[in-house]
């Protein structure tokens, strides 16, 4: 069967590093839906814009500014050399909230018992250096090294899957090479760490918009100084603790984990990164960014008039988001960026944290996500290939990228990280809050480097799939009409990707074409998906129930904007109140107001855990693929609105869930000797004295605290370390292909 489809589209009349622009024209698409191409829709040329993946327009480049940081030498000519690593950019050390402890500080400092029996404060980078200059010949030797300078958790640390690595699961002669030639240039690497970054790394933090550049050699080291654990205050499981808003970033936690044949796998892409940046230095550079919209500054959903059919969709059941290139590829973030990579977890964001290992570095320095915020990264590199998913993850060897670099040094790689809300119970989905919060991360990721209202196609286009589904319990039939949505109000092409399930394509195109046949808009299907709400999801089909609406002449009108509206300070835009009915329609309010009660909502991330009843099952799945996803924050007032609007169901599991939490942060902060524990309290106390150690710094700077006031702010749990029990692994030797071989890469 041949599906004729006429879409709006646009082609390229102008050129700019930013976006290119288009004229719409009507466009023929043809879908076989009986032939054997796995891809429905357009060819991959109309979401690239262009006939190859790298006639797209490039990013801007990197420049130093205000809120764009640049820790390495940019030349006057604007023009990095491409063939050598870039010289790092003099700055002076800081040592407080706003930028990240570096372990090679002055000011960091550590307990250290001499032989009398006294405790004395020592800089901590002098006991790194003895640690990391001495020779390390095994797992036990590289365990005692990395306790020499983190003394408070030599009782609770046990390297279990670091040794099972070594000692077990890699031949003797694999280990060996390791230790003997690997090993000591990571070490090497880690302590070139304060000639490569002279500079302060800022941290990237919440309502804020702001950009980090550094060279692929200056994450190198920073990556080798997380392998052993030096970085200080980053080991606390407390949520008091000065980063406990913050992922985790030494490599202890992975080192932690059980051993189960994911983990080791996951070992092993990093030791291979090690292996390849060790040999030869990369040249060229990373940019991370972080943007942050207010929710007043969001869409208008239910009065969107952006076309559906506008939007080039390529669904392909083949082929997978990294190998998409030239298009801004979704990551399916925690918001605890890269989520349980060094942990148990292992699907779509850890798989591409460790075939890409110089994403980890974005955990030193991002704290947690906001409903509105989204990261953006440019550049990075894939040093490994895969093979399996979940449980069945392997690494399968060395991978070349030839990916090519921008004017900037960069990689032309984008991979955009937004995070969805995880739910236990589908029918939760379906809550017109959630929905909304879902749209404005989706738009807030889709609108990064284009212009502030678009009214032409912005290149390149979105490579995404199931986001939020899978582990997270969110449904295909919604997010892919989630996705959709937001890429027409961004006005983004769309490459969609099954991830090999033919049934989930076909049903996307379906009701793609079924939209653009009745010409809906964004608002309309954002209306009809309310009104879906209001009925029994659980036994409902959201596209059976648009396709009888559409049929029975039963599609809203478009809703008109209240031109009537106050003028918004600058670089605001005007936005009419609709307000969601319990019916889902819209309703009008005071016009001086402007603003949706349910859609400039801050929505929570904690939204489903005070709502939804997790079985015992769902809790070790979920903790097992990702141990952040359930991680609480405290609601403020708005978010205790948006609970209320919400059905109340069983809190029991949740609170199970906290308890695990609890008794897990007791066993990570007990054991430590008395009188070291007694030094570490004096130094709470030096720090509220004088504010140099700063142990329990309020991470909000003022101008952050004022818009907290207003906004909303809260205590972030960290999320149980509890080691949930795999399942009976194979006990098989494995040879590792070309691994640790002594041939040049």
């Amino acid at each position: 069967m041949t599906i004729n489809l006429t879409l709006h589209f646009t082609r390229i009349l102008s050129k700019s590093y930013k976006v290119a622009r288009h004229d719409f024209r009507a466009f023929t698409m043809t879908t076989d839906m009986e032939s054997d191409n796995n891809w429905r829709g357009v060819p991959l040329t109309e979401i690239w814009g262009a006939q190859s993946p790298w006639g797209a327009p490039e990013f801007p480049l990197v420049a130093p500014a205000f809120n764009h940081t640049v820790l390495y030498h940019i030349p006057s000519s604007g023009c990095v050399p491409g063939d050598r690593p870039p010289k790092p950019q003099n700055g002076q050390d800081k040592w407080d909230h706003d930028f990240v402890r570096m372990p090679c500080s002055n000011q960091s400092l550590y307990p250290v018992e001499d032989s009398s029996g006294e405790t004395h404060l020592k800089k901590r980078w002098g006991l790194i250096q003895s640690a990391l200059w001495k020779p390390i010949r095994n797992s036990q030797e590289l365990a005692e090294a990395i306790l020499s300078y983190n003394t408070q958790f030599k009782n609770t640390w046990k390297f279990r899957a670091l040794h099972k690595l070594f000692n077990e699961h890699l031949e003797e002669e694999e280990s060996q090479y390791f230790f003997d030639v690997t090993l000591p240039e990571i070490a090497k690497l880690a302590l070139e760490l304060p000639k490569l970054i002279q500079s302060p790394i800022p941290l990237l933090k919440q309502h804020k918009n702001r950009s980090i550049s550094l060279s692929q050699q200056q994450i190198s080291s920073l990556l080798a100084n997380a392998f052993f654990c030096t970085f200080p205050r980053r080991n606390s499981t407390k949520k008091s603790s000065e980063y406990a808003s913050f992922p985790h970033i030494n490599f202890n936690t992975l080192y932690e984990s059980s051993g189960s044949d994911s983990i080791l796998e996951k070992l092993k892409c990093l030791c291979h990164y090690f292996r390849r940046v060790c040999t030869k230095a990369p040249v060229g550079a990373v940019t991370f960014s972080r943007r942050s919209v207010p929710p007043r500054r969001c869409p208008p959903w239910s009065q969107s008039t952006a076309s559906l059919a506008a939007v080039p969709l390529h669904v392909a059941a083949g082929g997978t988001i990294e190998d998409s290139d030239g298009l801004v590829q979704m990551d399916f973030a925690n918001k605890y960026l890269g989520g349980g990579v060094l942990g148990y977890g292992c699907v779509q964001e850890e798989i591409r944290f460790v075939i890409c290992p110089e994403l980890l570095v974005s955990m030193l320095f991002t704290e947690v996500l906001r409903p509105n915020e989204a990261l953006m990264i440019i550049g990075c590199e894939r040093y490994s290939k895969y093979s399996g998913y979940g449980s069945s993850f392997q690494w399968s060897g060395d991978h070349s990228d030839a990916t090519p670099l921008d004017s900037s040094s960069r990689r032309r790689v984008c991979v955009l990280a937004v995070d969805a809300l995880p739910y236990a119970n589908a029918a939760l989905q379906y809550r017109p809050p959630a929905i909304i919060r879902e749209l404005n991360k989706a738009w807030v990721g889709f609108t990064f480097y284009s212009e502030d209202q678009p009214t032409s196609a912005q290149y390149p286009g979105i490579a995404t799939g199931n986001w939020g589904c899978g582990a997270f319990g969110g449904t295909p039939q919604l997010k892919t009409l989630i996705q959709l949505m937001a890429c027409a109000e961004a006005r983004r092409p769309m490459a969609y990707y099954t991830f090999n399930d033919v049934g989930i394509r076909d049903e996307f195109v379906n009701i793609y074409n079924l939209l653009a046949r009745y010409n809906v808009t964004v608002g309309q299907l954002y209306q009809l998906i309310a009104r879906f709400c209001t009925t029994d999801v659980r036994k409902g089909n959201l596209h059976a129930f648009i396709q009888h609406a559409l049929k029975n002449g039963q599609l809203p009108p478009c809703q008109t904007p209240d031109t009537t509206a106050t003028v918004p300070a600058s670089g605001e835009r005007a936005r009419p109140d609709t307000s969601l009915t319990p019916s889902g329609q819209a309703k009008p309010t005071d016009s001086t107001t402007r603003q949706t009660e349910v859609e400039n909502m801050d929505v929570s991330d904690t939204l489903d855990m005070n709502e939804i009843e997790l079985s015992e099952s769902i809790q070790k799945e979920l903790l097992k693929q990702s141990p952040d996803m359930f991680s609480q924050d405290e609601s403020d007032s708005q978010e205790t609105q948006l609970l209320n609007y919400c059905e109340s169901v069983s809190k029991s599991t949740s609170t199970d869930v906290n308890k695990m939490a609890s008794s897990s942060n007791k066993m990570a902060t007990s054991n430590s000797k008395s009188l070291t524990t007694d030094l570490f309290e004096e130094m709470n106390k030096l720090d509220q004295s004088n504010g140099k150690l700063n142990l329990h710094t309020n991470i909000l700077d003022d101008s952050v605290k004022s818009i907290n006031d207003s906004m909303d702010t809260s205590e972030r749990s960290e999320q149980s370390k509890s080691d949930p029990s795999s399942e009976m692994k194979r006990k098989m030797a494995k040879k590792i292909t070309d691994y640790f071989s002594k041939k040049a890469i």
